[in-house]
């Protein structure tokens, strides 16, 4: 890939992603084999104004190696620079970049119960230091090509050409391969939030999903909750894009409130390991039942963390006819897929969504019904035939998906 290219992806990163401003600390979370494009970002930052950049690097195969040698309760206990982090990211609140370009089948064979543990003993730990933080910082999450999500993606092609056409589809769907990206950005901001606008107007008490696949699903909204998409403003005034690329427009739904069962129609990621070709039902707002052919003991790992955890937190409309979904590809990765066709999350709601958030305890936020846990799995369920129906809190049905895209 042409480095004039690369470089302006990475300056909408720093500018637009991030919104990096003069004087603030930025913190880079990427792997190892992404110190090119890596260092781009850095420089992007410095010319943003930023005051110092951090670079965390991660690695799977030490991940791996770690899990093989070490108890659950001793990864699962924070060590004082990782406290020390804690502290640094929650005093200084640092705009958080996350370079994402993880091997899908990075952590292939690790045991699925055993990370739940360490998530969970960690989570406990580092929540304190969450929810001071929450809505008050900037935060991104990117794609970064890496030669094993190329070989995943293209596993026909020499690793070159893989690389390449990975680098293409990443600045396609991140619109960042046209003339002046963060234009493009502001012009997309400004549809997605016009859609947000409307579905949040039609003040929606239920979503009905069907599709010939078998999903048909039921699920409850909390009344006044907004709809979002596009970019988010912290408490303190900032516009950023937390994630990019992004088409979705989504709201969190109330804890306790879906009936019925959910086809996945696309593979799901998690923990750099693969869960396919699954459904999940729902009693009571509660995920009860699963099945996958590929993956099944990962995917009710996931349900297994907390308590929050078997519960949804995210409904995410997204035409299937979107940028992601029409390149045809899978990418193996959540921040591609999720945004390639309508989604649900398991797991954490968005407290901003509700109502003047900023007025309210995280305790008074989850007792309105926004779901809490550890986790959030998004995973795919659009179709090329899904239907969405919203009931408002009069009973008037409204048509908001036909045939997998927009009603409107």
């Amino acid at each position: 890939m042409e480095e004039i290219k690369l470089r302006k992806y990475a300056h909408l990163i720093a500018a637009i992603g991030g919104a990096v401003k003069e004087g603030q600390y930025v913190l880079i979370r990427t792997k190892l084999d992404q110190e090119k494009f890596a260092s781009m970002v850095v420089e992007e930052c410095y010319k943003c104004g930023a005051k110092r950049v951090f670079v965390d690097w991660s690695s799977d195969a030490i991940t791996k190696v770690d899990y093989a040698h070490c108890s659950a309760e001793e990864l699962g206990k924070m060590q004082p620079q990782e406290i020390g982090m804690q502290t640094f990211l929650t005093e200084e609140l640092p705009v958080t970049i996350w370079l994402d370009g993880d091997d899908p089948d990075g952590l292939l064979g690790m045991d699925a119960s055993k990370m739940a543990k360490v998530r969970s003993l960690r989570y406990t730990q580092t929540k304190p230091f969450i929810t001071k933080r929450e809505n008050k910082y900037q935060w991104t999450i990117v794609g970064c090509a890496s030669l094993p999500w190329a070989k995943k993606m293209f596993p026909g092609l020499k690793d070159e050409e893989a690389m390449e056409k990975l680098w293409e589809a990443i600045l396609y769907t991140a619109r960042a391969d046209g003339e002046d990206p963060v234009s493009d950005w502001k012009k997309h901001n400004a549809n997605l939030k016009k859609r947000a606008e409307w579905v949040s107007s039609l003040n929606l008490r239920w979503l009905v999903y069907k599709a010939s696949n078998g999903t048909d699903l039921k699920v409850g909204l909390i009344p006044g909750v907004k709809f979002e998409a596009g970019g988010e403003e912290t408490l303190g005034g900032i516009y950023y894009q937390p994630n990019m690329p992004t088409e979705e427009c989504f709201t969190s739904p109330r804890k306790g409130e879906a009936e019925g069962i959910v086809y996945a129609s696309k593979p799901l990621v998690y923990n750099s390991q693969l869960i396919n070709h699954f459904w999940i039902r729902f009693e009571g707002g509660k995920a009860v039942d699963c099945h996958a052919e590929e993956g099944e003991e990962l995917l009710r790992s996931i349900f297994s963390l907390d308590e929050g955890a078997s519960y949804l937190g995210e409904c995410a409309l997204v035409p299937f006819s979107s940028p992601i979904n029409q390149t045809g590809l899978i990418f193996y990765n959540t921040l591609y897929d999720e945004n390639a066709c309508c989604h649900l999350a398991i797991g954490r709601g968005f407290t901003n969504l509700y109502p003047n958030y900023e007025k309210y305890t995280e305790e008074e936020l989850h007792a309105f019904g926004i779901n809490e846990s550890l986790s959030h799995v998004d995973f795919m369920i659009g179709t090329e035939d899904l239907s969405i129906t919203g009931i408002d809190v009069d009973g008037k049905e409204i048509p908001l998906f036909v045939n997998g895209t927009w009603a409107n």
